[in-house]
């Protein structure tokens, strides 16, 4: 699948360079050389910066372990995780890596989940029998980071605010909507895919607390101001990490763990995982670099905008649409877009909070793939890409619908 994408990505951006080059752009040529040495020093770069980050959390994540509060954890959700996940057997260390990531993805902790969840992918690998084929539970694990709920997306708040917004924390209940939606699309798609019984008393019970819990959360943070709820997450997720890395650090110690000895040993194997990043990366950014100054994503919004107007549509949602096919791409080209679409058309006009719903409401579903499966040499990625990108078109669709509700 990944060899077929990447094919397509160069051949699509081949023939917008020609339609560009015929058109008269010459400028396209040295937009695409650039893009593609960029790219390189892009990967590199995230790479190196992760260096730091995965070697803390794997370091801290093996001392957790060693102390046994990562399988409490695990214990917690086990029973849910162990349905949608049956091959992973109980007692697994991955359905701790698993909870921690996605609990910091809820917290929106960018630079605690990203080596969580690169270390759930290395525990899943271990009891992957082909090395380079992702397994039926990498797979979900990919889709759910792809499409997790963000409870609190302050960076979309104070972006808004920067621009003048009047409330910028009035997008909040149609971003929970719309990430809420991806990621029940994203779920239903594997499980579709993977013949998954989601109709169980296990599944149907943690998600009704689960629910819960969000919604009772959605309505508390409404009832503050955009600093207020900047302040409370902030100060929520960075408590739980604090709390965590005490609890693994001392809980050890009593257990007569040689903490110090242990840091290191994970540490190393973080630094080497981020090393490892850098091939798969590059591959990635390359071919998106190149998609990006071809021309080809404008093309395509083109495109979208004739077909509206042929079927009579309302066409206010085309204006946020560069945010939306930039976001499964590039997270900072879709805030990039993000920002030109608030400056031009006004923070609080429709298309202004629609972008901002956008950016809010799914990740960058190829970077995501790349980093992921990079991390532990996985090329074929079977259904992975197809299920995240339906969730990715889910979370699109509930995005211009809660916007025309709220905002219509």
């Amino acid at each position: 699948m990944l060899n077929r994408v990447w094919l397509v990505f160069f051949v699509v951006a081949l023939l917008s360079i020609g339609v560009q080059l015929v058109s008269g752009h010459l400028d396209v040529l040295s937009t695409s050389v650039e893009a593609l040495f960029s790219s390189a020093k892009l990967a590199a770069d995230i790479s190196l910066g992760l260096i730091g980050v995965l070697s803390l959390w794997m370091g801290l994540m093996r001392i957790g372990e060693k102390a046994g509060i990562v399988g409490a954890i695990a214990r917690v959700f086990e029973p849910l995780l162990h349905r949608l996940m049956p091959e992973v057997p109980r007692g697994h260390p991955a359905f701790g890596s698993i909870t921690m990531n996605l609990t910091a993805n809820v917290f929106g902790l960018d630079n605690a989940a990203t080596p969580l969840g690169l270390k759930a992918m290395q525990d899943l690998q271990s009891l992957n029998p082909v090395k380079t084929v992702a397994t039926n539970a990498q797979i979900l694990f990919l889709v759910l980071n792809t499409s997790s709920v963000t409870l609190v997306p302050v960076t979309v708040f104070l972006y808004r605010a920067q621009q003048g917004a009047t409330s910028p924390a009035d997008v909040f209940l149609p971003i929970l909507l719309a990430t809420t939606a991806s990621t029940l699309v994203g779920l239903l798609i594997v499980a579709v895919v993977q013949r998954i019984s989601l109709l169980n008393t296990v599944v149907l019970g943690y998600g009704a607390v689960l629910l819960a819990a969000v919604v009772a959360s959605g309505f508390y943070l409404m009832t503050l101001s955009v600093e207020a709820i900047g302040t409370v997450s902030t100060a929520l997720g960075n408590g739980v990490l604090l709390l965590l890395i005490f609890s693994f650090v001392i809980g050890a110690g009593l257990k007569k763990v040689a903490v110090y000895d242990e840091f290191i040993e994970g540490a190393k194997a973080g630094f080497h995982q981020a090393i490892q990043l850098i091939p798969y990366l590059l591959a990635m950014l390359l071919a998106i670099g190149l998609l990006r100054a071809s021309g080809a994503l404008d093309y395509l919004l083109a495109v979208i905008a004739a077909l509206v107007n042929v079927f009579g549509v309302d066409t206010r949602f085309v204006d946020a649409l560069p945010t939306a096919l930039m976001k499964p791409f590039s997270g900072s080209g879709a805030r990039a877009m993000m920002l030109e679409t608030m400056s031009h058309h006004g923070v609080d006009s429709f298309a202004g909070r629609l972008a901002a719903i956008f950016q809010g409401s799914t990740e960058t579903t190829f970077y995501v793939l790349a980093v992921y499966f990079g991390s532990v040499g996985i090329r074929h990625g079977r259904h992975a890409l197809a299920c995240g990108l339906t969730a990715d078109v889910a979370g699109m669709l509930a995005a211009i619908f809660v916007c025309y509700w709220f905002y219509g």
